[in-house]
């Protein structure tokens, strides 16, 4: 059965899931990039992001790979596609990610203003869903067949699922660092009152690690 996933979604110690005054030249906001020390060095982000067959192991290296198991869609809100805002006024923007996106699979990206699908290279192609998040995962749930669907963020993407109640399980990495401010993740969502319970915890030296599922009576 397909299960809706949230996987290595990293917070800081203060909750926030990106810094403030997110561009071009911070897409994650400033400081957010520093949330992210545990998983860029491993082997599943080395190859997924930059190609090479090296990178570190360990707990780290164990969650990242899990978060690409069994994955058959992703789900982006469009500030995780690219800065711009509004209409589309560049069409050769195509990601952050270059020719060869590390998906793989077919990307419904969250958008209020329609874009014809773009083919990439690896089986990557972008498809832009303006009727909001329950279109968004009707279709990636055709597109993912038999495999889950996973929720790659950003927070305010996740924070709408999560309180429409269609995620089944996240991953959490919770890095040793403060931003003080920028996109809390759990801003106004009750995760208890939501059914959810910690499954999974472990630590590295870069991060804690937390699996949460939610358990329907």
């Amino acid at each position: 059965m397909t299960r809706v996933r949230v996987e290595s979604f990293t917070i800081s110690l203060d909750g926030y899931g990106a810094g403030p005054r997110q561009d071009i030249n911070n897409p994650l906001g400033v400081g957010g990039n520093d949330l992210h020390q545990w998983a860029l060095p491993t082997r599943t982000f080395q190859q997924a992001l930059f190609g090479l067959n090296s990178g570190t192991m360990g707990t780290d290296e164990e969650f990242a790979a899990r978060g690409f198991t069994n994955v058959g869609a992703w789900i982006l809100g469009r500030n995780m596609f690219g800065p711009i805002r509004g209409p589309w006024k560049d069409l050769n923007w195509k990601g952050w990610w270059g020719e060869d996106p590390p998906y793989h699979v077919p990307v419904f990206v969250l958008t209020h203003h329609a874009r014809s699908p773009i083919q990439m290279e690896g089986n990557t192609t972008f498809h832009f869903v303006t009727g909001g998040i329950l279109e968004a995962l009707d279709r990636a749930r055709d597109a993912a067949g038999e495999m889950d669907v996973r929720i790659g963020g950003g927070v305010n993407t996740i924070q709408q699922y999560l309180r429409a109640g269609l995620i089944d399980e996240m991953h959490l990495a919770i890095s040793p660092v403060l931003l003080g401010s920028g996109e809390r993740l759990f801003e106004g969502v009750d995760l208890r009152a939501s059914g959810y319970k910690c499954v999974q915890h472990a630590a590295s030296e870069k991060a804690t690690h937390v699996v949460l599922r939610r358990e329907v009576e």
